[in-house]
């Protein structure tokens, strides 16, 4: 039976603005929040505006072919969606046919509806946008529509439900942050840079591992970044656990903070006023000559991904940095982006999370220092 009414979520984007452009679309079930179709394709050279527009018309295309009678369109682009609604001009004119044809679809429904949404809760069609364009860029794509989130691996999309889950199908995630390092007490930039525990770091690790063994006297694996200050912290922690193995991940590294590395955060706001301000407001923009937390999230996702297939049902440590660890947390809470510049996450702090098969999430611990508080 076909769907009465569908959501089509879509998104577009091009890295240059023109540059290398390409649109994703996803259709959903209003209900269950099940993906009916996905659309993404790459646009060669495009603006930002047109790639939008080519990914509300793929949305489209696709909820007509499921047949759908009404739409809810959500889409981060207040551009678009105004000028759909009429309520703004359509003034620049290679953006008119597109409209047209975008309006032409409409009347194909009984209605369509359209909203604005923040790009924190256009994820999935955000990620098909960004595999378009690295083919676009022609180089190996960041995700494509087999690693897109869905229903069941997406905390975003997950099913809600206050009903009680058995615990002992979860795999519970305890995210940690190292321990102290120099540049941590001196509140500077550290990313790639190798910077070891200070002495003060050395005795939080010690304490973080008594607090793990506590939280889960059995453990099925401690991962680890691969720099000296994640190593050390989830050494301690293996040691108390009865010297569980510890594996590095490289994927679980520190963003790359590039030319900031290693500066003071008020010798960059001085230095680079209006990087920053860029770099706040969002996620896709990296440091100069380094990375973006859009690229942090996609890896940390791998890890957690592999994990849950590895250790379904089990209890795994994870040893990392602040960025990741906030990536992670603010999808599990299905958070907007200005979530990882409101969450402050302590050296050593402890962060608890539950992931059911079925895409369930409970985040049951947000930065524990208890444990520190003798320190």
């Amino acid at each position: 039976m076909a769907p009465r009414v569908v959501v089509v979520e879509a998104d577009g984007g091009s890295r240059g603005n023109p540059g290398p452009a390409g649109y994703g679309a996803v259709v959903r079930d209003p209900e269950t929040g099940e993906v009916l179709a996905e659309r993404f394709e790459s646009l060669g050279t495009a603006t930002n505006n047109v790639a939008e527009y080519q990914g509300l018309i793929a949305g489209l295309t696709a909820a007509a072919e499921l047949g759908a009678a009404e739409v809810d369109v959500r889409m981060d682009s207040k551009l678009v969606v105004e000028q759909m609604c009429g309520r703004w001009q359509i003034k620049h004119p290679g953006l008119r046919p597109l409209a047209a044809q975008a309006a032409g679809l409409v009347g194909r429904f009984t209605a369509v509806r359209f909203g604005w949404i923040p790009r924190g809760q256009n994820r999935h069609a955000d990620a098909l946008a960004n595999a378009a364009m690295d083919a676009a860029a022609g180089r190996p794509p960041a995700a494509t529509p087999a690693a897109a989130p869905t229903v069941g691996s997406d905390p975003a999309t997950a099913p809600a439900s206050w009903e009680p889950r058995p615990s002992f199908t979860a795999t519970r995630l305890i995210l940690v942050r190292h321990g102290e390092t120099e540049y941590t007490e001196q509140r500077r930039y550290s990313g790639r840079g190798d910077v070891p525990l200070s002495e003060r770091g050395r005795a939080q690790a010690v304490a973080t591992g008594a607090r793990v063994a506590a939280l889960a006297p059995s453990v099925a694996a401690v991962l680890s970044s691969p720099l000296s200050r994640c190593t050390a912290t989830a050494a301690a922690i293996a040691g108390a656990l009865g010297d569980v193995p510890v594996r590095t991940e490289d994927d679980l590294i520190e963003c790359d903070f590039g030319q900031w590395e290693g500066r003071t955060f008020a010798e960059v706001r001085e230095r680079w006023p209006g990087e920053m301000d860029a770099w706040l407001a969002s996620p896709r923009v990296a440091p100069p000559g380094g990375e973006s937390f859009t690229h942090v999230a996609e890896r940390a996702h791998r890890v957690i991904a592999g994990l849950l297939t590895a250790y379904p049902g089990e209890t795994v440590v994870v040893v990392s940095h602040v960025s990741p660890i906030k990536l992670v947390l603010r999808d599990a809470l299905a958070a907007g982006d200005g979530f990882l510049h409101r969450l402050f996450l302590d050296a050593a702090g402890i962060s608890v999370l539950d992931r059911w098969p079925d895409g369930g999430v409970a985040v049951r611990t947000v930065n524990d220092t208890a444990h520190l508080a003798a320190g």
